[in-house]
């Protein structure tokens, strides 16, 4: 079994087991409880009642983040040449075609975005073994295949982040930073809570968000009061 380290039995006494916090107070939490010495990652874990198993009841989508995530995020665009002049002036990390499929192909997968062009799909179809784990895959539900890529790597790059509901219906995404100001990380996980709200599918009965939870890198999570950001 796992040692608890001291900093780790220190961050879990400032946290009440019994109390589910208001999106608000687990922001201020999460600062006050972080132990790494680098800028952690903040993260929400949203448990919805669904049934991942059906067709009728995946839950994906994308949201822009008002505040981004605070992390600039690798872009690469695959596209035709007369496409890549504009997907460089967006800001686009990497843009080309043949050259990137042979790389991924061997397993290159240092990106965190890939925008492709629905006219290239054909080629990179193959692509899906490598990509589809890393959640990689170009889709025309998360805005990343698409012909207008300019405008596509500059909502990636301004804070757009894509989501989809695990095998275990939890949905898991970074909202921002420890660095960012408690108002900035609420403000964040809310519109994340209100998009995944408006996806819920008509299939899935009783209770939909069963449960959240916020965490930065390496420290507990605090339990959110799920009425508190369904209001």
């Amino acid at each position: 079994m796992a040692k608890i380290t001291k900093k780790r039995k220190v961050a879990e006494a400032k946290i009440d087991s019994n109390k589910f916090y208001s999106l608000n107070e687990a922001s201020a939490l999460v600062k006050e409880i972080n132990t790494t010495k680098f800028d952690s990652s903040v993260d929400l874990h949203i448990r919805l009642g669904v049934d991942p198993k059906k067709a009728d009841q995946q839950v994906r989508g994308t949201v822009t983040l008002p505040h981004g995530t605070g992390k600039t995020k690798k872009v690469l665009v695959l596209c035709t040449p007369d496409k890549e002049a504009a997907a460089q002036e967006a800001g686009a990390d990497f843009v080309g075609l043949d050259e990137f499929i042979t790389k991924i192909d061997g397993g290159w997968t240092d990106v965190d975005v890939i925008i492709a062009t629905p006219s290239v799909m054909p080629k990179i179809g193959r692509l899906g073994k490598v990509l589809g784990p890393r959640n990689l895959m170009p889709n025309p539900k998360t805005g990343t295949v698409t012909n207008d890529v300019a405008a596509a790597v500059t909502e990636v790059k301004g804070g757009k982040i894509a989501f989809k509901v695990d095998k275990a219906g939890i949905v898991h995404a970074s909202i921002g930073r420890v660095s960012f100001s408690p108002e900035k990380i609420a403000e964040n996980g809310q519109e994340l809570i209100n998009a995944l709200i408006k996806l819920k599918p008509t299939a899935a009965k009783g209770i939909y968000v069963k449960g959240v939870s916020l965490a930065a890198t390496m420290s507990p999570g605090i339990a959110v009061d799920t009425k508190s950001v369904q209001n």
